[in-house]
């Protein structure tokens, strides 16, 4: 017991020293200790990148393996039977076979067609621009004054466009077609992290349940027996909220690029790759994804053909409907929980704070706190007898009950 506590004690000195130290450098110091992290962001990104590709995989592997488990008669993982080295192995090996597939097909049909519209869309972009300031000066030609401030501002935004595309656009497209290719050797640097991260997800994949018998070890050692079941009933609820939210919403984005790569390549619309990563990348994003994917669309399409511009919003629509109503709540159903309110709230607070990645990632956040805060508001609940149904609340102060009783999978473990 007075071991812990000196365990405690210190941990909580070099905590706090740790905490004055990375305050004084960052205000007045030379920012030595934000550089070092950075630097270690850098080192460690490779591992990140396989951790990530594991946990999306997961459910590929776990497939395999109860497909190759139920070639042994009587023998299913249901019944608990460990899965051995080979079958695990053969399991990784069609999982990144069927990843290698999906890059060819990406690799061979899409993104040279990505490539070529990238350099459509710069050699053009001159002619669009003169296009759309023809528009604006017969929009505002009984107002020159407007029509100046306009024409300053379209210049302004049309050569940050301009360098945006020629500076950063058109050489990464450049750099993943030199790697795709041939020109590896060129491209080394673009692809370091990326085998690095595969070789991580592959170690992580073989040994899972490794690696989640040693975070339950961990759990049991750092918390008190009382309160590691809430601990490790936390973690699950997490990971279920996660799992099914960041893979069914890449799923289901990716099923839209592809039906929108499709249906656009049959109807012969303009700039159809660009048009098609543009929607697929953006539907990740709920609730506004479909909105910030088909404004840039249209307008691009727009400027080669008004009336393909027609007919794209009404196919975007169309397909807009089918993923809301048939393909969205077949793969994600109800995974996070949240009413249209939170959704949008989590979106916008996330986006400010971070970005497009903020956007995707800010929804799952939030049910994550929602979740913990409902679980928490109910215990309250359940300790003062009353009850849990928001309906009891609407007419004032409820009587209080007899004591709700706690859910199975919610009583503590001795």
């Amino acid at each position: 017991m007075k071991q812990d506590a000196h365990v405690k004690l210190g941990l909580a000195a070099f905590v706090t020293v740790s905490a004055i130290l990375l305050f004084y450098d960052t205000l007045f110091g030379s920012r030595v200790l934000p550089d070092v992290w950075a630097q270690l962001m850098s080192a460690i990104q490779p591992i990140g990148f396989g951790a990530l590709m594991a946990y999306l995989l997961a459910p590929v592997v776990n497939f395999f393996d109860e497909k190759l488990l139920a070639l042994a008669p009587g023998k299913s993982r249901g019944q608990d039977r460990p899965v051995s080295p080979g079958v695990r192995a053969v399991s990784i090996l069609l999982t990144w076979a069927v990843i290698c597939v999906l890059i060819y097909l990406l690799a061979s049909v899409l993104l040279p067609e990505l490539y070529r519209s990238i350099l459509q869309l710069i050699a053009n972009a001159e002619t669009y621009y003169r296009t759309v300031s023809g528009w604006v000066e017969q929009l505002l030609e009984t107002n020159p004054s407007l029509e100046r401030w306009v024409a300053a501002q379209m210049d302004t935004y049309f050569a940050d466009v301009q360098t945006w595309l020629e500076k950063e656009a058109l050489p990464q497209a450049q750099t993943v077609m030199s790697a795709l290719s041939g020109g590896v050797v060129s491209a080394l640097v673009f692809l370091k992290n990326l085998l690095v991260g595969v070789i991580v997800s592959v170690y992580l994949l073989a040994t899972k349940e490794r690696c989640g018998a040693y975070a339950r070890k961990m759990a049991y050692g750092l918390f008190s027996t009382k309160n590691v079941h809430w601990v490790l009933r936390g973690v699950r609820k997490v990971d279920s909220i996660f799992s099914g939210f960041v893979r069914g919403k890449l799923l289901d984005s990716l099923i839209i690029g592809i039906l929108c790569f499709i249906c656009c390549s049959i109807l012969k619309f303009p700039y159809t790759p660009l048009v098609s990563v543009i929607v697929g990348v953006t539907n990740v994003i709920p609730f506004f994804g479909p909105f910030l994917g088909a404004i840039p669309s249209t307008f691009l399409i727009l400027l080669v053909s008004p009336i393909k511009a027609l007919y794209f919003v009404l196919f975007i629509l169309a397909l807009q409907q089918l993923d809301g109503n048939v393909i969205g709540p077949k793969i994600l159903g109800g995974k996070t929980g949240l009413s249209s309110l939170w959704v949008i709230i989590a979106i916008l607070v996330g986006g400010g704070f971070f970005g497009l990645p903020g956007m995707f990632f800010g929804v799952p956040v939030c049910a994550c706190l929602y979740s913990a805060v409902t679980f928490f508001l109910e215990v309250r609940l359940r300790k003062k007898h009353l009850p849990l149904d928001i309906e009891a609340y609407r007419a004032g102060m409820p009587e209080p009950r007899g004591a709700e009783p706690i859910p199975p999978e919610e009583e503590p473990r001795p």
